[in-house]
């Protein structure tokens, strides 16, 4: 990311405890960087602890501050409360909390087994919940205020073929985020999510494009004839989680250069003709790519 394009001053975030989960690659590299960069302390967890501490590495030095990476897998509910307990050992209670992991893959769904389901719904929607769970009856004894922000998809309003699982579950984590902002402001806790477009990122392609099958960047396909850059998505989130924005509450927020207006934004039109044969490229190419990141967090 081009941090010279935050549009915020330096210091903004002075004082800051922020998780990015998901934090160590794609868009929660990138909005980690943005938080680090304008002083707030930062937290990533992920599930590969040897790419984690080299985000951490990198960004601390480029922009000094403090991040601290911890590995964690938000399927395991005992796994985030010891990571929670380690948080507030380190420095006592969270401002912001930006729960941004998650996963997904292109498939037809009568072609998903119950294991594939559960490998996105674990992740998007138990993990999520837990994570924010977790954090908040913290928040909520010791009186402390604070900002949770979720990473969704305009899928949240209007499903997508194809990706049947995560618009289900980041559907929930959008009721989610509607009906904590009501039943948590009381306690000075704000909900808020983001709907991003097109943002391309490594994992995101290897999974959502395989082979550039299905690749949404063309022109022709969003009225502003291009995809989203890492500051826009960074920008949006510190204006989010800031000071500043205190009485935004309850909302999600797309960044799509109105993609959705133009095109609903889901995968139909690219994989909606597609035959046995090329569907079975496609979860092979998935398949190598998954099989990887398992090797990598072995490593």
């Amino acid at each position: 990311m081009d941090v010279s394009k935050l549009m915020f001053r330096e210091g903004l975030m002075d004082g800051e405890r922020i998780l990015v989960t998901g934090g160590g690659t794609g868009l929660g590299r990138e909005m980690a960087e943005g938080f680090l960069k304008l002083g707030a302390t930062v937290y990533i967890c992920g599930r590969r602890q040897n790419k984690l501490d080299e985000t951490a590495r990198e960004l601390m030095d480029a922009h000094g501050g403090k991040m601290v990476a911890h590995a964690c897998d938000i399927r395991d509910a005992d796994a985030i409360h010891t990571m929670i307990d380690a948080i507030w050992t380190d420095g006592g209670a969270l401002t912001g909390v930006v729960n941004n992991a998650a996963g997904n893959f292109v498939s037809r769904t009568q072609d998903l087994s119950v294991n594939a389901f559960n490998a996105i719904s674990d992740i998007v929607f138990r993990g999520t919940f837990y994570v924010t769970l977790d954090i908040g009856k913290r928040l909520i004894a010791e009186g402390k205020k604070a900002s949770f922000l979720s990473i969704l998809t305009t899928w949240v309003w209007s499903g997508s073929a194809f990706v049947v699982p995560s618009a289900m579950s980041k559907t929930a984590i959008n009721a989610m985020t509607q009906s904590l902002a009501a039943e948590w402001g009381r306690y000075g806790l704000r909900f808020n999510a983001i709907a991003p477009g097109l943002f391309p990122t490594k994992g995101m392609s290897a999974r959502l494009s395989p082979g550039g099958q299905g690749d949404n960047s063309n022109s022709d396909l969003n009225p502003m004839g291009r995809a989203g850059k890492m500051h826009e998505i960074a920008n949006l989130a510190v204006f989010l989680m800031g000071p500043g924005a205190e009485y935004v509450n309850g909302q999600t927020i797309a960044i799509d250069g109105a993609g959705y207006q133009a095109n609903g934004g889901t995968f139909y039109s690219k994989f909606q003709a597609l035959g046995d044969e090329e569907w079975d490229g496609l979860r092979a190419m998935i398949k190598g790519t998954n099989a990887k990141d398992k090797a990598d967090r072995s490593t």
